[in-house]
């Protein structure tokens, strides 16, 4: 280890520089790390948190430039920060945030000794803002047998010395973790990147030898066991003795990798363990074990969780409930003689149906969203069911609107089913389309095998980002003249009109289609899209 003293150029406040990339993006511009090469250092910038909680210091991470295409290497090689990392448990020394900046090694003397060298190095650099020297470590970071990085680690505090018991074990676990680090044994290979749920050091701390035995418990550590009902002193003692699962810890020890496990001591009481092994040249010497007490997360996913179920079953009873209304009013239009009646309650059925398609898809995810597509093609499959005639008429979609929130897929899907009823019963001949009492007929839409198609109507759907607009056209008979939605009789466009313009506040227009272009109607219906609730 070598220990020189050097200086080292801060940025200022007053020299902000350009807009921060992503790590993968300064390596694909500065370096010539290869993929493998970049993921295993992602992996240290995603698990470096506990070396910077450990050592109570901040972390840069410092990668050679490559030279630029055709250019011979300078005499002067840069390094680029490709990260920082603050700690949690002392005050930031280095609070400008110098990710993305490029400096000469000349000026970084102590990681231009360890890229080089491939040792630790310690010394000092004068730290601008304090006006005083600064302690720093510069850690190899080795893959594969080739060191690609430095680790700097920079240090209010002196590097030896440290005044507490805990502080001594904590600067003990960083530098067995920094040797790691130099061998290529650390960030793990195998390893998840860590979440937001991962403990972290200051949940609690607890180091075991190479045989299990507790060697050390933060107060934090002990909080947790306390909370599992565990106020025995644990050093000396395996977690086995503590009443404690410990099958994650032997198989860290075992294995010499991570885990993570959750234990459930009571009821109402779950910690998460995540086991870190401790390796000096391949061989496993003791290991970390972090502990964060998750009981109020995992209660709060138990009660979104029923809150889910309980939304979802809501949605399911309305369906059903809707369903029964359906059933209801189909056997009611059954037994009723007079026409207009008839049709009236199949026309009432059809509408509760398109609601309670709504409610279906609800009824499987507990979202407020929708997928508008899943009810397009129902919405299609009834309309289809609904021509009497021998000779079908073909009705295709196009386009998607993607997820809508509930309160406009509801009255959306209305309009979409009156807009098809109304086509297929009214835009083609009455003698071939059939339509008698707006009943289902015992041919579907696809008639007999070689029928040719009467007619064709066709969905369009687009989302913007702004607007949803859903166009329905077909190629029939075409409007009667003087036709205007806005005074209409028709009940079915009457509710469409109302539909669109009073819940969803959009707009609809409905026209002719010239000759030229094959005739026919054309109806289109446009809202502004709603952001979830």
């Amino acid at each position: 280890m070598r220990s020189p003293s050097a200086s080292v150029r801060w940025r200022t406040a007053q020299d902000p520089g350009p807009s921060v990339p992503t790590p993968a993006e300064l390596a694909q511009s500065h370096t010539a790390l290869d993929p493998d090469e970049l993921e295993h250092l992602q992996r240290l910038l995603g698990s470096w948190s506990v070396l910077a909680d450990l050592s109570f210091s901040d972390l840069l991470l410092l990668v050679p430039v490559r030279p630029a295409d055709g250019e011979p290497p300078p005499d002067d090689p840069e390094l680029v920060v490709l990260g920082q990392m603050r700690p949690n448990n002392r005050p930031t020394l280095v609070d400008q945030d110098l990710v993305g900046q490029a400096v000469n090694e000349s000026q970084w003397a102590l990681a231009a000794i360890c890229l080089h060298g491939g040792e630790i190095v310690r010394g000092n650099i004068h730290h601008p803002t304090l006006g005083e020297q600064v302690p720093v470590e510069n850690i190899p970071v080795r893959f594969n047998g080739r060191l690609i990085a430095v680790l700097l680690r920079v240090s209010l505090a002196p590097l030896k010395g440290p005044t507490s018991m805990y502080e001594r074990t904590y600067l003990d676990v960083f530098e067995r973790l920094a040797d790691m680090v130099a061998q290529s044994a650390f960030p793990y290979p195998d390893e998840d990147v860590g979440t937001e749920e991962a403990p972290r050091v200051g949940d609690g701390v607890v180091v075991v030898d190479a045989d299990g035995r507790v060697e050390f418990a933060s107060p934090n550590a002990m909080n947790a066991f306390h909370r599992m009902g565990i106020y025995a002193q644990p050093e000396g003692r395996r977690f086995g003795d503590l009443d404690i699962e410990e099958t994650a810890v032997d198989w860290a020890l075992a294995n010499g990798r991570p885990v993570v496990e959750e234990v459930e001591r009571r009821p109402d009481v779950i910690v998460l363990l995540h086991c870190i092994p401790l390796l000096s040249h391949g061989v496993v010497t003791g290991a970390m074990i972090l502990l964060r007490d998750v009981t109020d997360v995992r209660r709060l996913d138990r009660l979104l969780l029923s809150k889910d179920a309980a939304i979802r079953e809501v949605h399911h009873r309305v369906k059903n409930n809707l369903q029964t209304i359906s059933s209801l009013l189909s056997l009611q239009a059954r037994r009723v003689g007079d026409r207009a009646a008839r049709v009236a309650l199949h026309e009432a059925e059809r509408r509760v149906r398109s609601i309670a398609l709504v409610h279906e898809i609800l009824s499987r995810d507990p979202s407020d969203q929708v997928p508008f597509t899943e009810i397009v093609v129902s919405l299609v499959q009834m309309a289809e069911d609904s021509v009497v005639s021998s000779q079908p008429i073909v009705i295709s979609t196009t386009g998607d609107l993607g997820e809508v929130t509930a309160d406009v897929a509801t009255p959306l899907a209305v309009t979409v089913a009156e807009l098809l009823q109304n086509a297929v019963e009214h835009a083609f001949d009455p003698e071939a389309a059939g339509g008698q009492d707006g009943a289902a007929g015992l041919e579907g839409a696809g008639g007999a095998a070689g029928y040719a198609p009467i007619g064709h109507v066709d969905v369009t759907m687009t989302n913007d980002g702004t607007e949803l607009t859903v166009a329905v056209r077909d190629d029939g008979r075409g409007l009667p003249e003087g036709f205007d939605i806005e005074r209409t009789t028709s009940l079915g466009l009457s509710i469409v009109r109302d539909l669109v313009i009073s819940q969803l506040e959009g707009r609809i227009a409905m026209g002719a289609v010239p000759a030229a272009e094959g005739g026919g109607t054309r109806v289109v219906v446009s809202v502004p899209v709603r952001a979830p609730s």
